[in-house]
């Protein structure tokens, strides 16, 4: 017995290094999130430069489990969760307490917090006076961002995310999906555009981006009304994931308590669970550039630490497929990349150049011209044309065409449960290294920050009833079904609410709070800040 705790011990002081006698704290972290990045796409990508080396290649150091609190294979709103708060949770949670565990090692749910909101890091950050910023290219309320900016149950709850997001605190937003905050893109009819514009500094395109005055501190720019392009289709009027990067931290800086900044490769995922070789490849060489902008920064700062960590694997893909059962060791470059290096845009990019009268001579062109396919076949012809008639997302048809010929193979569509890189890097060369916990990420940037998490949720996030404690009442209102409203009554005083909003209306006078008020399974959830008014 004594044996295996020295095992034991050795082992986590392997993975921690020299903890006990280190000062860890530093004052910037940048943590880049390629989603849905399987091994298989990463190695893909150095093969299409030819060999040459990845910016994450030096920061690799380990791997990351990603399952779920209940289940084998993570989806992005739990992994998302498990980084930016340390909890593993279900599908669908963003920044709460699962419904559920089960998988081992996982602790039970404590009955009555379930879906109960936990603080995230970027939270944490704030309290300390830095400042926060989220770099994509999804629409700004998709899982990813949403887990470091939003408390929801369910990730499809757009309206509630992104007026979460709007009311946060964000010091910096650059991505896509300003159609979300419009009137139009919204059952609330709430205009958060509006709000953005009076509370930022707003831009909309890439000359803006690059026109920025030095001494802005406070900015959004979303550039498409949902999803950016992926980086192979991208115009000039859109940004590169690198760009975006870099004004991010050229912004953030400018707070001298420090910053952390998310960056999210989004459509690696999307790539994959297309079966679409080339898309994996194009937002995986975009998503190392940003990389490269991080470290190249962090390395110059001295005081920043940079994290590469994908949420979860996407596709099964692998160099070699069932057509190379025989031949694979025979396989040479231009055998993968003969028609992949030919590619000038994604699938998703010729789809307005296939119209839905095409024919076959239209179609057997429009791919020999993007992606020197010259062997077309009736079928694929007849499920191109079905596909744009169904308005269905052509790479879906394009990528796997493309990967049949390339010896490129996939298992799946959805999401995958094998572990996923791990890479990091810290002024001091003192990370952790091994295998770890995606909930360790949370953990490590904790520890690198010197704040608490879960000190954090008890001063942001308690709920509600608490104050009846103090002689106050509770009600809901709930005239407007896509805005309720927490009033508490005290004496002769009255508090508003708003939900995920980061107000109080107090006697008509309205008071900015540090953090939003949630409203999770009919509970009401506000901060320390609010309990410490009713005396």
């Amino acid at each position: 017995m004594k044996r295996i705790v020295f095992i034991f011990l050795l082992s986590f002081g392997f993975l921690w290094g020299a903890q006990k006698s280190t000062d860890k704290t530093v004052k910037n972290i940048i943590i880049l999130i390629p989603d849905g990045m399987s091994v298989g796409g990463y190695t893909l990508a150095r093969w299409y430069k030819g060999g040459s080396p990845l910016a994450m290649d030096e920061l690799i150091c380990g791997l990351i489990r990603t399952y779920n609190s209940d289940s084998l294979i993570a989806d992005s709103a739990p992994a998302a969760t498990a980084y930016a708060c340390g909890y593993k949770a279900v599908t669908k949670n963003i920044g709460v307490m699962p419904e559920k565990a089960g998988m081992p090692g996982v602790p039970q749910v404590v009955k009555g917090e379930e879906n109960k909101p936990i603080a995230n890091i970027f939270e944490a950050a704030r309290l300390k006076g830095k400042a926060t910023g989220l770099v994509f290219t999804c629409e700004l309320p998709h899982a990813t961002p949403a887990g470091f900016s939003a408390h929801s149950k369910d990730r499809s709850a757009y309206d509630d995310i992104s007026e979460q997001q709007v009311y946060c605190g964000l010091d910096v937003v650059f991505g896509g999906g300003w159609f979300f905050l419009t009137k139009e893109g919204r059952k609330d009819g709430e205009d958060l555009l509006e709000v953005v514009k009076k509370n930022y500094f707003f831009i909309s395109n890439r000359t803006a981006l690059f026109s920025l005055k030095k001494d802005i501190k406070r900015v959004w720019g979303l550039f498409t009304p949902k999803a950016m392009s992926y980086d192979f289709d991208r115009t000039e009027e859109e940004p590169s994931i690198a760009e975006m990067t870099t004004k991010a931290i050229e912004i953030l800086s400018r707070n001298t308590n420090g910053f952390i900044l998310m960056v999210e490769g989004s459509k690696i995922d999307w790539a994959s669970h297309a079966n679409d070789p080339v898309g994996v490849i194009s937002d995986i060489l975009a998503f190392d550039e940003a990389v490269k902008v991080a470290k190249e920064f962090a390395k110059t700062n001295k005081n920043t630490l940079v994290i590469v960590a994908p949420d979860h694997g996407n596709g099964g893909i692998t160099i070699g497929n069932t057509d190379s059962d025989k031949t694979y060791d025979k396989l040479v470059l231009d055998d993968i990349f003969k028609l992949i290096k030919t590619a000038k845009k994604t699938g998703e990019g010729i789809e307005n150049l296939i119209s839905i009268t095409s024919n076959k001579d239209n179609i057997s062109n429009t791919l020999a011209t993007y992606y020197g396919i010259q062997d077309v076949t009736e079928e694929e012809v007849k499920n191109i044309i079905l596909t744009i008639s169904n308005k269905k997302p052509l790479n879906y048809i394009v990528g796997p065409m493309i990967s049949k010929r390339s010896y490129i193979g996939w298992t799946t569509h959805g999401h995958t449960g094998e572990d996923v890189i791990f890479g990091i890097y810290s002024p001091k060369n003192d990370h952790p290294k091994g295998v770890i916990e995606n909930t360790d990420i949370a953990k490590i940037m904790e520890k690198y920050f010197s704040v608490s998490l879960n000190s954090t949720t008890q001063e942001l996030f308690i709920e509600a009833k608490e104050v009846e404690k103090k002689g106050a009442t509770l009600e809901t209102d709930k005239s407007d079904q896509n805005n309720p409203l927490l009033i508490i009554k005290y004496k002769n005083n009255t508090i508003k609410l708003p939900v995920n909003k980061n107000i109080a209306i107090i006697d008509k006078k309205e008071i900015k709070l540090k953090s939003v008020t949630i409203y999770i399974n009919e509970k009401w959830y506000i901060s320390r800040e609010i309990i410490n008014l009713i005396k």
